[in-house]
């Protein structure tokens, strides 16, 4: 998926499990498919998983979680990642690596739950749950490109809506984008977000919300960003409960829809022709979008 990304292979991954955790040697090791892109995804024995960087990038996210997960877990109602340990680069292998405790459930692009009205109420109070949490001052800073002010994201935008030519209806892409970018911006407090909620970091057990995955986006900024789950997995009937549920003004709302829009747009060319389910989600989230956007009505956000 990415040009330079490292080759993770079984045979290496057994090799760094026997020779650093040599406890764990006659445990097999099995590779999971999964969506993502910034780790290669094996699962140890019956209840642990090895998440290892595909890509320079996603490195520093290693320690990240290791730190920050266990802090958040017992303030959040949804189940999150719990770090057993971090191995070392080794046998080629160049960054640090990490074992996770296995959460059972698929991902909600592949297991639908059975009210996605409930889903959205799970979701909001995962959402406030974070966003409520005190910054600790003791612990690093989580560090990370999203949360920031849309602005800065317009380049890169605008870059990825020229070379969508005949695949998204641009005018309308553009008229969208730019509403958001018009909203008031965000003035207070940073807090802090997942920022990178999507149907395939959300885990489905027993027709319910789980569970949520994948910290690695994990940082401070802009609470909208987290709303961008609205627009990629919830539709035109259950964005109003997120939305009442959170109490989000006109402007935040504004302001997620083009995190939604951005995020979707950026990787829909960049992975066109080797992740389709990160292409279908970003074409569905687009076309969500559009049908939301209602030009208007944007007074409202004056």
């Amino acid at each position: 998926m990415h040009a330079d990304e490292v080759l993770v292979t079984e045979p290496l991954v057994r090799r760094l499990i026997d020779d650093q955790f040599p406890q764990w040697r006659h445990l097999r090791i099995t590779p999971v498919p999964y969506s993502g892109t910034d780790n290669a995804i094996f699962k140890l024995g019956e209840d642990m998983v090895i998440r290892l960087p595909r890509i320079h990038w996603a490195a520093a996210q290693v320690q990240k979680e290791h730190t920050w997960l266990p802090v958040l877990a017992p303030h959040l109602p949804l189940r999150v990642p719990k770090p057993l340990c971090m191995g070392d680069p080794d046998f080629g292998y160049p960054w640090q690596w990490a074992v996770h405790e296995w959460l059972d459930g698929q991902n909600a692009i592949e297991a639908p739950v059975k009210r996605l009205d409930k889903a959205a109420l799970d979701l909001a109070a995962f959402i406030s749950s974070l966003h409520r949490l005190d910054l600790d001052p003791q612990l690093p800073a989580p560090s990370g490109n999203r949360g920031c002010p849309l602005a800065d994201r317009d380049t890169e935008v605008i870059a990825a809506i020229e070379s969508l030519e005949g695949e998204v209806d641009i005018p309308k892409v553009v008229e969208s984008w730019r509403s958001s970018l018009d909203a008031p911006p965000y003035q207070g407090k940073p807090v802090l977000i997942h920022a990178d909620l999507s149907p395939g970091n959300l885990l489905v057990k027993d027709g319910n919300l789980a569970a949520v995955i994948d910290f690695g986006m994990f940082t401070t900024g802009d609470p909208a960003c987290d709303l961008m789950v609205a627009w990629n997995y919830h539709n035109a009937e259950t964005r109003p409960i997120l939305r009442e549920a959170l109490s989000v003004d006109d402007a935040t709302w504004a302001r997620g829809r083009g995190w939604a829009l951005s995020v979707a747009l950026i990787a829909l060319p960049y992975y066109l022709n080797t992740n389709p389910q990160i292409v279908a989600t970003s074409r569905r989230t687009i076309h969500e979008v559009l049908q939301d956007h209602e030009p208007n009505n944007q007074n409202l956000l004056s």
